[in-house]
């Protein structure tokens, strides 16, 4: 089973873009984020004809995020994260495909900093984790995925000279993401490239793609019981340098359909 996580930057307007990659790389399950449409705005019919089942979120201008299965549709766990009723915006989703349990996730970015948006960031993270505890030790594959919004080491980013001020790389940050794997879970990018794992996401600007000045912030994250079926783990890159790309690329996993004997 293959499953990707996308930052589609705007599914509607990206959507040429979307279609060819699941068209080209068919993953089974294809999580995405921000979205920036609403529930009515979301293009089931043109997903549907591409052979995928879809369940989303939806959030006027901006978030937003989806599952899409080619495998099976997808039984929605639930549609928000835990923990803080008032807060609306469409950040997670969760699914069973197949046997397996995804959460879709599009962690706040938190700038500027300090202030309220960085506050909201960690206070999100915390919600996150105190979810994840309870799903890393599910009898059944686990896999939480998407855009964290968090460079987790500096063997994540090109050069971190100009983004010391960022809130993705802040100490704070990287320490929730060090909390999650702490819980029992295994970052597949890193397992598959543990000296250099690839970027996910270049900046429009400065030429950051000609460059290849790139940040790995779009994760997949795997309970014991997923991470024992992984095979494989990647980044299609090629998707940033087409047309109208989203400043994201793609990035999966491949698992086996059963546990190791």
């Amino acid at each position: 089973m293959r499953i990707a996580t996308f930052n589609i930057n705007g599914v509607n307007t990206r959507l040429a873009n979307l279609l060819d990659w699941l068209k080209a790389e068919a993953p089974d399950i294809a999580c995405l984020q921000e979205l920036k449409a609403t529930a009515r705005q979301f293009p089931e019919v043109a997903i549907r004809e591409a052979g995928y089942d879809a369940v989303w979120e939806g959030e006027h201008r901006w978030n937003g995020v989806a599952i899409l299965s080619r495998v099976g549709a997808p039984v929605v766990t639930r549609r928000s994260l835990p923990g803080d009723p008032a807060d609306r915006q469409s950040r997670y989703l969760e699914a069973a495909v197949q046997g397996v349990l995804v959460g879709c996730l599009y962690l706040p970015n938190g700038n500027p900093r300090p202030g309220p948006k960085f506050d909201y960031k960690l206070a999100w993270m915390e919600r996150l984790i105190a979810h994840a505890a309870g799903l890393v030790t599910v009898d059944a594959p686990v896999v939480l995925c998407g855009d964290y919004n968090v460079v987790p080491t500096e063997a994540d980013i090109y050069d971190s000279r100009s983004w010391k001020a960022n809130a993705l790389l802040q100490p704070e940050s990287r320490a929730g993401f060090a909390r999650l794997l702490d819980q029992g879970w295994t970052d597949a990018l890193r397992e598959r490239f543990p000296e250099q794992p690839p970027w996910t996401f270049w900046q429009y600007l400065r030429e950051a793609w000609a460059r290849d000045a790139g940040l790995r912030i779009d994760h997949l994250l795997l309970n014991p019981r997923a991470a024992a079926r992984l095979k494989d783990a990647g980044v299609d890159a090629a998707v940033r340098g087409r047309e109208r790309a989203s400043d994201h690329a793609p990035a999966w996993i491949e698992l086996a359909d059963t546990d190791p004997a």
